[in-house]
């Protein structure tokens, strides 16, 4: 039996992701549910934290008993609530304690942080993975096949890990221990092989019947969450469609983490997920986790034309039921403009498109005010919302006289051009990132402000953490009036009388939205600003690095050290 859980701080709840983090299933908890299912083991259960804040699992029972495995998923940002659900299942005593392990975002580029690292902390997972769900399922298989009558599943594995015996599964991370279970070394098979051809995912139809219903209890409710109750608490499915972006931009880790693939479904498999979803679970929005759905413009075309021929048993179109938004760029979208009936008719009504700097004089990816506001009228009058996403860094002023340069000034053109949301994130280098070595190295990511640790729920890029400004408070302010400036009561009243988008009502509910996600968004970083204001900050001078000895089985230079995961970046391996 297995419980899978998705770590979730809610302190992580503001603009632009809010309404979203609750209301969409994550992809990947449900991923490994499903992957489990397909494999033949049917008593799964998936835990959203965002769902069931108080989940304790040292309380955890699936048909009266403690499970074999207990798996959690974490980004980065929910780490600390990831820690504390490794820890309180470590309470479970030893004979009875499911098989811990930990993966996710933040296990691809800091897997040593699950580990046990000192005795006055509390214990640890048994094995990290850094990669996707078929390196799970490959760890699997070893510890079923070497399991013997009556082990458990931590028992066989702990037994498989001292003979050495996954040390030729690449994506593993596990510790040699001491009697404490303190880590003396870290042990790093290596890099995942990753999946080429998507098709061979199990359906995503299989994760949605794992679901734990939401609630208040500490414990697992004894049936999971009725099929027809998905769709109310989940009413937005998201849906792997792509993997890749041609671009390779300092600050983001997506192409090396692909190793420079561009991964997809055919149109097919995507066609028949999307029946199948909406048959079962009424499912009406989806969202696609692409990277860049039209990097690869053939294919792109391909899925948009799947999905405009398809029809339902009852022969109505698909694309005329459903409605879906994905990923994109400037560049991409506007190399789609010969087909964009083909666009609109597969059903895609919404596009996050990454913006980040309309002058391009920070980041380059093809776009300028033109460009950008071509694509955008483009897509509006085929019935598509374009929602920018932008960056705000440091140099960038709020607002410029006469030149498209200010923040303020590029929300005015973004809204003018059609932009029905907005999104401004500060610029923040990711681990794995060509720039985040470099970020803590010249002190620009910071270590606390006014006496306040910087955690890692505040690394979304919301909260200010990392800027050369002097005044760095003036940066926190400066999202704040810019998200102030695109959703407030004068711009509600004007998309009622003057919407900017043909699609029903589409622009008010968007404004409405907001203004409900700023309030969120004030009450968690109107006193971080303050802090800014107050000071004093106190830098970074080095990187987070592994505080055990982390190498190779061979005894060589582990890959997921931090050193090697940004020579690989640089070198674009």
């Amino acid at each position: 039996m297995t419980v899978i859980a998705c770590a979730f701080d809610h302190r992580t709840r503001l603009l632009p992701f809010i309404g979203a983090d609750l209301r969409m299933a994550p992809a990947g908890v449900r991923a490994v549910g499903a992957a489990m299912v397909d494999c033949g083991f049917p008593k799964t259960r998936v835990v959203l934290q965002q769902w069931t804040k108080n989940f304790r699992p040292s309380e955890m029972r699936l048909d009266g008993r403690i499970p074999d495995l207990f798996l959690v998923s974490s980004m980065l940002l929910h780490s600390t609530r990831s820690a504390e659900m490794v820890a309180d299942a470590c309470r479970i005593d030893p004979a009875q304690r499911p098989l811990v392990v930990v993966g996710g975002p933040k296990s691809v580029y800091e897997p040593w942080d699950s580990f046990r690292a000192d005795i006055s902390e509390p214990e640890g997972a048994d094995v990290v993975v850094t990669g996707e769900e078929f390196v799970w399922l490959s760890l699997l298989e070893v510890l079923l096949t070497e399991r013997g009558d009556g082990e458990t599943m931590r028992e066989v594995f702990l037994r498989v890990r001292d003979r050495g015996l996954l040390d030729g599964i690449p994506g593993l991370c596990y510790a040699r221990t001491d009697q404490h279970g303190v880590a003396l070394e870290i042990v790093d098979t290596g890099v995942q092989r990753l999946l080429g051809d998507l098709d061979e995912l199990p359906s995503s139809v299989l994760g949605y019947r794992l679901l734990e219903a939401p609630g208040r209890r500490r414990t697992l409710a004894a049936q999971p969450l009725a099929t027809n109750r998905v769709r109310k608490h989940s009413p937005i499915s998201s849906l792997v469609l792509t993997f890749g972006c041609k671009f390779r931009c300092p600050y983001c880790p997506i192409p090396a983490y692909n190793q420079r693939q561009h991964r997809l479904k055919s149109p097919e498999r995507i066609r028949e997920e999307m029946m199948a979803l909406y048959t079962e679970y009424g499912f009406r929005l989806y969202f696609g986790t692409d990277d860049n759905f039209f990097n690869d413009h053939a294919r792109a075309l391909a899925i948009l034309q799947e999905l405009e021929r398809a029809r339902l048993p009852n022969g109505k179109r698909l694309a005329r039921r459903i409605r879906w938004g994905t990923e994109a760029t400037v560049h991409d979208t506007l190399q789609m403009r010969d087909n964009m009936s083909s666009v609109s008719g597969g059903g895609l009504r919404a596009i996050w498109i990454g913006v980040e700097d309309l002058t391009a004089s920070f980041v380059k990816k093809g776009q300028s005010v033109d460009k950008t506001t071509e694509a955008f009228r483009m897509l509006i009058r085929h019935n598509i919302h374009p929602m920018p996403m932008m960056m705000h860094h440091d140099g960038q002023p709020l607002y410029t006289r006469g030149k498209p340069y200010g923040l303020l000034n590029q929300v005015q053109i973004l809204r003018d051009a059609g932009a029905v949301t907005f999104q401004v994130l500060m610029m923040t280098p990711s681990t794995g990132s060509v720039l985040y070595d470099e970020a803590f190295t010249k002190g620009i990511m910071y270590r606390s402000v006014n006496g306040h640790e910087v955690g890692p729920h505040q690394l979304d890029a919301n909260f200010v953490v990392a800027s050369e400004e002097p005044r760095s408070w003036r940066k926190q302010l400066n999202l704040m009036v810019a998200y102030m400036f695109f959703y407030n009561p004068l711009r509600l009243l004007k998309a009622i009388v003057f919407p900017k988008s043909r699609l029903y009502l589409a622009d008010v509910i968007c404004q409405g939205l907001g203004m409900y996600g700023l309030l969120h968004t004030f009450r968690r970083t109107v006193p971080w600003m303050w802090n800014l204001w107050r000071g004093p900050i106190v830098r970074c001078t080095e990187p987070p690095t592994s505080r055990v000895p982390i190498g190779s089985p061979d005894g060589g230079r582990a890959d997921h050290a931090l050193d090697a995961q940004r020579d690989t970046v640089a070198a674009g391996e």
